[in-house]
């Protein structure tokens, strides 16, 4: 049987601990007692465990034997902020298939009133990230930048390859674009931002702004994706070829 896998909040060498609402469901809804074996993620490792002591808002686990870990994509996945409800399933799934960072951003045609509001959803797109990274077994949560305009990130210098999925561009696809980084960085294997427009797409002045800092545009076909559903399909293509 496959044992549960859990995110702690606190460790050290020897022992982890889950806090809050994951301690609560142990200790309420699984009915977890000392003895019980678990796999626990801890400071980016995992971890064959078992739990020490449980109570209802605190459950504490002796680390016995460091398991096999995979690594997360090396992909920051800059998101221009979008309806919050299809975001929060791309952050989902995003983490699922394995994305390293998410950079959200506010774009020239995201909604006024989401890009106000987007600061107080942060924490909760975090809880949805480590919730998921728990869900589909990783050995790591996907670090979740605090929102900012899109101009201040895109003009930050690179620490890698840097493309952006743009309307327009129907020469390079994705897959292409990402066989020629694989061919140039050899054995190593490259760390690359993806920028997914909002609703509506890049504006003129911002697609001017990627050309400007080195950012590559390229495509994921003829067809016109919502912004969740090209996060995903492009998630897909690089984890079909990194992994």
């Amino acid at each position: 049987m496959t044992r549960r896998r859990w995110i702690a909040e606190h460790w050290d060498e020897a022992t982890a601990t889950l806090m809050g609402a994951q301690a609560e469901h142990m200790a309420r809804v699984l009915r977890a007692q000392p003895g019980m074996e678990a796999d626990v993620v801890a400071g980016g490792h995992v971890f064959h465990a078992v739990v020490a002591a449980v109570t209802p808002g605190e459950v504490r686990f002796n680390l016995l034997t460091e398991l096999d870990a995979q690594a997360a994509l090396p992909v920051t996945l800059v998101m221009a902020i979008y309806k919050f409800d299809h975001m929060e399933w791309a952050i989902e799934k995003a983490t699922e298939l394995g994305v390293d960072v998410i950079a959200p951003v506010i774009a020239r045609r995201t909604e006024k009133h989401l890009a106000l509001a987007a600061d107080k959803r942060v924490e909760r797109w975090r809880r949805l990230a480590h919730e998921a990274a728990q869900q589909s077994r990783r050995s790591d949560v996907p670090l979740i930048y605090d929102p900012v305009p899109l101009t201040a990130h895109a003009s930050v210098a690179p620490g890698g390859a840097r493309l952006v999925l743009a309307e327009q561009e129907r020469s390079t696809t994705l897959r292409n674009a990402l066989d020629e980084i694989l061919r140039a960085a050899q054995s190593d294997l490259p760390s690359l931002e993806l920028a997914i427009g909002p609703e509506g797409g890049w504006a003129p002045n911002e697609e001017a702004l990627f050309d400007a800092n080195g950012w590559r545009a390229v495509s994921l076909g003829p067809r016109i994706l919502r912004a969740e559903t090209a996060a995903i399909a492009a998630l897909s293509v690089i984890a079909s070829l990194l992994e």
